[in-house]
């Protein structure tokens, strides 16, 4: 699998402030608190991602370019960082303001390949987290679910995991990982490029139009 270096792209809090459209877009959405910042930090391999012990913190949309070299402007791929949700503690005025950009972003943009929607795998499921996927399964979107924080797992706790995950959310493929032990950090991987190529294979075959 080839090597991909990362840079901090910019953060957006409206439509306008989205990068240009031009490579697919990996979104990352979960509850305050799933570990969303550590998992993104693993795959990258650096702490690009802020993680914080207050949930709640991100508030904006922040994008990470992932380009062939560090020298090179054309990313080959976009990951987003959205903010959290369910975190009751986070201002009501603040969250007022993000359906007016992760909607529209999660509705309306046309270069998102793959939505990663990260849930406790060592919680119940909760109802949010069920009507994101709801939300995106309305919107059409390509979506993998991702159990975290795996490493809190028994080997018998990783199948009761799958199987209560997956009465809850429907998908037939679930990945469990760990940010601490990169469990379940390949397949994640591979998944991600899987998504990326089949759109731009889909953009391609649509220009050729």
């Amino acid at each position: 699998m080839r090597t991909l270096y990362p840079r901090f792209l910019r953060s957006a809090t409206a439509v306008s402030q989205f990068p240009p459209a031009s490579a697919p877009e990996i979104a990352f959405l979960g509850r305050s608190n799933v570990g969303k910042s550590s998992l993104i930090n693993a795959l990258l391999g650096s702490k690009h991602a802020h993680v914080s012990s207050t949930p709640g913190r991100t508030r904006a949309i922040n994008f990470f370019a992932l380009s062939d070299a560090p020298e090179r402007q054309n990313p080959r791929m976009l990951f987003a960082d959205l903010p959290g949700y369910g975190y009751a503690k986070v201002s009501r005025s603040i969250t007022a303001e993000w359906p007016k950009f992760i909607e529209p972003y999660l509705s309306e943009r046309t270069v998102l390949a793959l939505c990663i929607c990260l849930v406790d795998s060592t919680i119940p499921p909760r109802t949010s987290d069920a009507q994101l996927i709801e939300f995106l399964t309305a919107a059409g979107r390509n979506f993998l679910v991702v159990g975290t924080k795996a490493d809190r797992l028994s080997g018998n706790g990783r199948a009761k995991a799958l199987s209560t995950l997956r009465d809850a959310f429907g998908p037939e493929r679930l990945i469990l990982c760990s940010a601490k032990t990169r469990a379940g950090m390949k397949e994640l991987w591979q998944a991600i490029h899987e998504a990326a190529e089949e759109f731009g294979n889909k953009t391609a075959s649509a220009g050729e139009r």
